[in-house]
C-alpha cells in the first residue's frame, strides 16, 4: 500500500471509530480541532485576560492517599503517572485514589521508545511497550500517552543552536540540517531519516488501538537529538493528520535550541499537553535564541514565561501544565504555576 493510501485508509478507520470508541473521552473531535481534557474535577486557576484555560498537574509515580490529599490540598487539579507498565487491574485501582481526592489522572509517561532499533525484536518489544501503555492509560481514566519514538547519537551532528533543517515536507526526509557544509553530517542525515521512516511506521501501527482506547499519543522529542526545529518537530506531528496523534511540549526542554514560542506557534492546535521546567542560558555565549546553558529552578529560568503564556493563549491550547522539576515542593511550585496561568510569573 503507498504512503498516501495508508495515511487515507488509517485516518478514515480512525476517524469513523472515533464517535464509537471515545472510552473515558467525553466528546468526539475532528483532525485539527483543539483537544481538551474530558474534565477537570476541580475549578481552573485562571484569569479573564486569557480566553484559554491552564490545569496544575504534578508528574508522580504513582498515586497514594497521602500525596493525592497533598496535592489536592495545594491546588493541583491533575497528575501524570509514570508507572505505566501495570495491570489493567492496578490501574483501576490507581485510578480510584486519584478520585477519591477530586484528583484527574490526565496522563501517562510511556517515555523512551526504540522505534528505530536495528534489531527486530527489540523494535517489536518497545512497540508492544507502548500498546501497554496505551491500554494502562485507558484504564487509569488518562486520554494522554506520552511518547518519545527513539534518539539518535551519531557524531558528529551541529549543536543544537545552530540547526537549520531542510526537509521533504512530504516524505519527511532530510536533506541539510545545517547552512553550510553537509558533507560532514551525512551518517547523522541518513541516522536521522531512518529513524524518521521506522518511527512513522511503529506510530501507524499504534493509531488503531489508540482509537480503541480513547488515548491519544502525545510525541514529545526530548533531546533526542530528532526533529529538533519548530518546523521540523511540527511537520512530523502534522504528518499523520490523525485526531489520535499529537503533541507533548515542553516549555524548557527546548531553550537549548530557541524560544518556546516558536514551538508553540508551529505547533499549534496540534499540542496536546505541556510540561515545564526551567533552563538557563549562558548569556555570555548566546543571548538570542537557544545555546548552551543548565538546568535552573522555573523561577531562575532565562525563558520569557509571559510570551511563553500569551504564546500558549495564541494557540488555543486548554489543558495541564504538569511540572517536571524537583526542586521546590508541592506549594511553592502551585504557586509558581499560579504566577504563570496568569501570565505574571
Amino acid at each position: 500500500m503507498s504512503n498516501l493510501s495508508r495515511r487515507f485508509f488509517l485516518k478514515s478507520a480512525v476517524a469513523g471509530s472515533a464517535a464509537l470508541t471515545l472510552g473515558n473521552i467525553d466528546k468526539t473531535f475532528a483532525a485539527g480541532e483543539q483537544f481538551t481534557s474530558s474534565y477537570p474535577l476541580a475549578t481552573p486557576t485562571q484569569t479573564p485576560k486569557f480566553r484559554t484555560k491552564l490545569y496544575k498537574s504534578q508528574i508522580i509515580k504513582e498515586p497514594t492517599d497521602e500525596i493525592c490529599a497533598q496535592l489536592i490540598a495545594t491546588g493541583y487539579e491533575g497528575v501524570e503517572v509514570q508507572n505505566w507498565d501495570i495491570s489493567v487491574a492496578q490501574a483501576r485501582a490507581f485510578r480510584q485514589i486519584a478520585e477519591k481526592h477530586n484528583l484527574r489522572i490526565h496522563s501517562v509517561m510511556r517515555g523512551w521508545a526504540s522505534f528505530n532499533s536495528a534489531d527486530e525484536a527489540t523494535r517489536r518489544k518497545t512497540i508492544d511497550e507502548t500498546a501497554t501503555a496505551i491500554r494502562s492509560a485507558s484504564a487509569l481514566g488518562a486520554d494522554t500517552v506520552l511518547l518519545v519514538p527513539c534518539r539518535i547519537d551519531t557524531k558528529p551532528m551541529p549543536e543544537a543552536w545552530d540547526f537549520q533543517i531542510s526537509f521533504d515536507d512530504k516524505t519527511l526526509m532530510v536533506k541539510k540540517v545545517t547552512k553550510d557544509n553537509n558533507s560532514q553530517y551525512a551518517a547523522y542525515i541518513k541516522d536521522q531519516n531512518i529513524a524518521t521512516e521506522k518511527s512513522i511506521a511503529a506510530i501507524e501501527e499504534l493509531i488503531p488501538l489508540a482509537a480503541k482506547e480513547g488515548v491519544r499519543i502525545a510525541i514529545e522529542n526530548v533531546w533526542n537529538n530528532l526533529w529538533c526545529t519548530p518546523e521540523f518537530f511540527a511537520a512530523f506531528v502534522h504528518y499523520f493528520d490523525n485526531p489520535w496523534i499529537g503533541a507533548y511540549f515542553d516549555l524548557g526542554n527546548h531553550t537549548k535550541y530557541g524560544r518556546a514560542e516558536a514551538y508553540i506557534k508551529a505547533l499549534k492546535h496540534s499540542i496536546v499537553r505541556l510540561h515545564i521546567k526551567g533552563y538557563k542560558v549562558n548569556e555570555v555565549l548566546n543571548t538570542i535564541g537557544g545555546g548552551p546553558g543548565d538546568w535552573v529552578a522555573i523561577d531562575e529560568a532565562s525563558i520569557d514565561w509571559k510570551s511563553v503564556r500569551r504564546a500558549i493563549d495564541e494557540a488555543g491550547y486548554n489543558g495541564y501544565v504538569s511540572v517536571e522539576e524537583g526542586n521546590y515542593d508541592y506549594a511553592k511550585y502551585s504557586d509558581i504555576l499560579g504566577k504563570f496561568i496568569e501570565g505574571t510569573l
